[in-house]
């Protein structure tokens, strides 16, 4: 029992691991152009962009602010709210603890950012006829899949247990 929750645990960490590497690749990767050019204006196709923006908010450039203060206690608060995650990963069933340590490895790369840089670097954009979606980044894509999945799982979970105690 215990070797099998030691090997749970060691391959959530490494697809943690793999979803804050590739997170910080692709960012460095942009930052890095934006220090060669100047600046991050790539046209990809006529649906997506590749624009980097600096996020001083937290997801999809929601509640930014420019007092310092403000700043920390949002990355105070998502620093608690990763150790919860943490904590459900490590406690839940195989499905939800993926789950879990997927939305943590997407948010420990924004948390990198946000510790490192004091702002979070967005750069995927999104549009369709003139409407632009929020920028946004790798983390931000796994944050929001694991999001919809525990959504989903959640669900389903209940219907079926619905069933069974019928």
């Amino acid at each position: 029992m215990i070797n099998f929750i030691n090997k749970k645990i060691i391959i959530y960490f490494l697809i943690t691991l793999l979803i804050f590497t590739l997170d910080r690749i692709s960012k460095i990767y942009v930052i890095n152009i934006a220090e060669t050019y100047g600046k991050v204006d790539i046209y990809l196709n006529q649906f997506v962009n590749i624009i980097l923006v600096w996020n001083t908010g937290i997801g999809f450039g929601l509640l930014s602010f420019e007092k310092q203060f403000i700043y920390n206690l949002i990355t105070l608060i998502i620093v608690l709210v990763n150790f919860v995650i943490l904590y459900l990963g490590v406690k839940s069933s195989n499905l939800k603890g993926l789950i879990f340590f997927v939305i943590l490895g997407g948010s420990l790369g924004n948390l990198f950012d946000r510790l490192y840089y004091s702002a979070v670097p967005d750069f995927i954009d999104l549009n369709y006829n003139d409407f632009h979606w929020f920028i946004f980044n790798v983390a931000d894509v796994f944050i929001t899949l694991g999001v919809v999945c525990l959504i989903f799982v959640e669900i389903i979970f209940n219907k079926v247990e619905k069933k069974a105690n019928e």
